[in-house]
């Protein structure tokens, strides 16, 4: 296997990522199809349950894991890391395990709390189901984690982004094919069709464990697995520590990021049925802010994700190193990677909403509205993934509680009010709910800067300076695909109509940008002149070379 450096660990994880999320997104067309808008929100309830006993078992643990190989690879302390990644696996087997039988044992009265007084939907016992049918990946998804952690701590990148798109299509596969033969072929309850596709993501999890199980088999030398070792002078009550103190911020983190979409979920669900929307209108509503809305969006989010897989390991060893001025290159060169990347697509994507939601589900005003505004939620992620990686990386885990709570404290006392001020004001109920998490999100991440300018003294001039650049090709890229709106004829009751009338505005619009980003320099000042070459030379089969 091959190791990788920070910018090509960056590309491979967020190529795979992004290709991953795009079958994520296309895979909701036929689906959404098959199980309509009852069936939507039966999986929108499961997977929302699913990530917070997911996030418990597994989510910082990967991430330990990879910063401890790392810092334990610097130190030169090989048989402590091979350590560390055989205790890890026993701690998330046991997680793994008890987050099972509660989510398995409870489940009716977690569907209790979702649905409360609601009533003309989905019934109790539908959602029990699903709940229960998800479950069981539980058991596989955080020892494949781990896995790739280990891999990821070692800078292969490679192999766990292979694993990713492994995963995705066997659960794809499983999905589609289980929910149309058990509702389109056998006509059984939306339900039970719904149960059966949510074990696609058991079938993903068990293909992509065989996959980085036989990549890390054939590689054990690389990964020092293969030979026996002189005992480090490391106890395993130090790795244990290291484990939890490591892992313990992030499975805070993600799980209070999950309980809050619970929690969120739960409110707009409330809220519309105190403001006498249908059930059929609230459980719409719900499921595409919660769930359809932000399937879309994670092509945007995604990027984030990819790049904190490179970014922490490396950020690991400048920190071991103490080199302060390295951890401040890599936190400004992220934040630039991702602003330039994620901010058109994200305004291209609003823009877009309309026929964007027509072929991923169909012709919605709700739905349009939702992501308009939602798909800017992407870019506050982004910022906020990559911040907060920084800050797992330097161990500044008091700051990290501090920070995310405030902004999910702040996201949750304002959801309610702000539905309801937005339903006085005549706009729509629910942009509440999406104001209120750009409020949230925004003030983590202005506290997580400022505080690692006062703190570490990290300055942010050059990224500041590249966001007030950018301005110029967006602006010329909005001007552009709003005349070709006007000009271009839309049918949203086609698929395919609005399949060409995306593609004709996007690439119209994405060149607009690309090329003038590239004349201003703005291209070539983040990611180099050297490495532009590189990724041309592969998509025109070394036909162009820039300049």
């Amino acid at each position: 296997m091959k190791k990788n450096s920070f910018m090509e660990g960056s590309f491979i994880a967020t190529a795979s990522i992004i290709f991953v999320k795009i079958l994520g997104m296309l895979y909701v067309i036929p689906f959404y199809a098959i199980v309509g808008v009852k069936g939507a929100s039966l999986y929108a309830y499961a997977y929302t349950i699913y990530n917070i006993f997911l996030d418990i078992a597994s989510a910082g643990l990967p991430v330990a894991i990879s910063k401890l190989i790392n810092e334990y690879n610097t130190l030169d302390k090989k048989e402590a890391k091979v350590r560390t990644y055989r205790i890890g696996t026993l701690i998330v087997g046991f997680l793994s395990i008890i987050s099972f039988i509660i989510v398995f044992c409870f489940a009716k009265y977690i569907a209790i709390a979702i649905l409360g007084d609601l009533s003309g939907g989905n019934t109790i016992e539908d959602v029990t189901l699903v709940i229960r049918s998800v479950s069981i990946a539980i058991l596989v998804i955080p020892y494949l984690a781990i896995s790739k952690g280990y891999l990821q701590g070692h800078h292969f990148i490679t192999p766990p982004s292979v694993s990713q798109v492994l995963e995705q299509i066997v659960r794809i596969l499983v999905l589609l094919g289980g929910s149309f033969i058990a509702i389109k072929i056998f006509n059984v309850k939306v339900s039970y069709g719904v149960a059966l596709s949510l074990l696609g993501a058991f079938a993903g999890g068990i293909v992509a464990c065989l996959y980085i199980r036989n990549k890390i088999n054939k590689n054990k030398h690389q990964l020092d697995l293969d030979v026996e070792i002189p005992r480090d002078d490391v106890e395993n009550k130090e790795i244990i520590k290291k484990i939890i103190i490591y892992s313990l911020p992030l499975i805070i983190m993600d799980t209070a990021i999950s309980i809050y979409h619970f929690i969120d979920m739960v409110l707009i669900i409330r809220t519309l049925d105190y403001l006498k929307f249908t059930a059929h209108d609230v459980e719409m509503i719900t499921s595409s802010i919660v769930t359809y809305a932000p399937k879309i969006n994670m092509i945007i989010a995604s990027i984030a994700t990819g790049m904190s897989v490179s970014l922490i390991p490396t950020i690991v060893s400048s920190y071991v190193k103490k080199d302060w001025k390295d951890v401040n290159s890599k936190l400004n060169k992220a934040l630039q990677m991702i602003l330039v990347i994620s901010i058109p697509m994200a305004v291209g994507i609003s823009l877009l909403a309309k026929p964007i939601w027509a072929v991923f589900y169909q012709p919605n005003e709700y739905g349009t509205l939702i992501l308009a505004l939602s798909i800017f939620v992407a870019i506050l992620t982004n910022v906020f993934v990559i911040t907060n990686s920084v800050l797992q990386g330097l161990n500044k885990f008091k700051v990290l509680y501090i920070c995310i709570f405030s902004g999910f404290i702040i996201n949750g006392l304002l959801d309610v009010p702000l539905m309801l001020l937005f339903n006085k004001l005549g706009l729509p109920v629910y942009y509440g709910a999406i104001v209120a998490t750009i409020i949230g999100y925004s003030l983590t991440i202005f506290m997580v800067l400022s505080t690692l300018h006062q703190k570490e003294k990290l300055t942010y001039k050059k990224t500041f300076k590249i966001l007030g650049k950018i301005l110029v090709p967006l602006t010329l890229m909005i001007l552009v695909v709003c005349l070709l709106k006007f000009v271009i004829p839309l049918n949203v009751l086609s698929k395919i109509s609005c399949v060409i009338y995306i593609s004709i505005i996007s690439i119209v619009g994405a060149f607009v940008f690309l090329y003038v980003s590239y004349k201003m320099n703005i291209l070539q000042d983040i990611f180099g002149i050297e490495f532009l070459n590189k990724i041309v030379k592969k998509f025109t089969f070394g036909k162009i070379n820039l300049k």
